[in-house]
């Protein structure tokens, strides 16, 4: 009889050879260890297979997955989570690291306090060679209020961030959709989460983000580009025109409200802050970016994209 794992750790990865050994050894070094680490290649073409299959052949804990085709970033990202059998669950990205006792301290966080639906902690970047290029990136959201209308506008209202790389519980989760391939689909899908829960920030940078200047999310490419590479079908313009990215968001923000477990007067509150920050500062700008698909586009600092 397979026992289950209480936490499944999810590492979406694309041709990550040179740093993904790192990362898995910090994951596996951890000293909770009642997890299950789900490995979704996305048809990679350098060494990742290789390296995957060793370590799932080495430690039981690992399980590979390849996709055949590539793709694209948010259905990886989404597949490592329709795998997962614990009911804990944390995305993992092939190129960071992790403090040994990152786990279980975000576990003792959950354990202590149901009310809490996403654990994480202060994060400090690294360079290529694993050495500390900054101090720990502080928190200014209010994510942490009982209070779920201002743990939503504190998200709305924020920039960049990692939030969905904690440990989060995984009802809440399949509870609602999954990453979008529209653009900023992560915003959406954080700031929905901060309508079902608490996040706790541990104030001890406990993880480790590299930052390349070959990374993803630091390279100028136009709004189309940027969503094709979280989804092949975004391509086809046809289908997928500019306007209906922008559509795509608009919409998931409303949606999650209606759908939030919420009285009400919180749902009201919540829809009053969206509108304000959609005038303010997301529907002009996001609709001039959007209606010219040439506009080029780059991550806001400590902002991460996904593999």
């Amino acid at each position: 009889m397979t026992t289950v794992p209480r936490l499944s750790i999810g590492l979406p990865v694309h041709n990550g050879e040179e740093y993904l050994a790192e990362s898995l050894d910090a994951l596996l070094a951890q000293s909770f260890t009642d997890f299950e680490l789900i490995i979704s290649d996305n048809a990679s073409t350098d060494g990742t297979p290789e390296i995957c299959r060793h370590y799932a052949a080495t430690d039981a804990r690992v399980r590979y997955l390849r996709q055949p085709r590539n793709i694209g970033a948010a259905p990886n990202h989404n597949a490592v989570l329709h795998a997962a059998r614990g009911e804990l669950f944390k995305w993992a990205s092939h190129d960071d690291l992790y403090d040994r006792d990152l786990l279980a301290r975000c576990v003792e966080v959950l354990d202590a306090h149901p009310d809490v639906v996403l654990a994480s902690c202060y994060s400090a970047t690294i360079d290529a060679h694993g050495d500390r290029v900054d101090a720990a990136v502080g928190y200014p959201r209010a994510t942490d209020s009982t209070r779920a209308p201002e743990r939503f506008r504190s998200q709305l209202f924020a920039h960049g961030g990692d939030d969905d790389y904690g440990v989060i519980r995984t009802e809440v989760l399949r509870g609602i959709p999954p990453t979008g391939s529209y653009y900023h689909a992560d915003r959406t899908f954080v700031a929905e989460l901060t309508l079902h829960g608490r996040f706790h920030r541990i104030p001890e940078a406990l993880y480790y983000r590299r930052d390349l200047p070959t990374r993803a999310g630091r390279q100028r490419q136009s709004v189309r580009d940027w969503c094709v590479v979280h989804d092949p079908r975004r391509a086809n313009r046809l289908r997928h025109p500019a306007v209906r990215l922008l559509a795509e968001y608009v919409w998931a923000f409303a949606g999650m409200i209606r759908r939030a477990p919420l009285s009400p007067r919180e749902k009201w509150e919540c829809y009053r802050h969206l509108s304000v920050y959609l005038a303010s500062r997301g529907l002009p700008g996001l609709a001039r970016r959007h209606a010219d698909e040439s506009t080029q586009v780059v991550a806001p600092p400590h902002a991460r994209v996904i593999p």
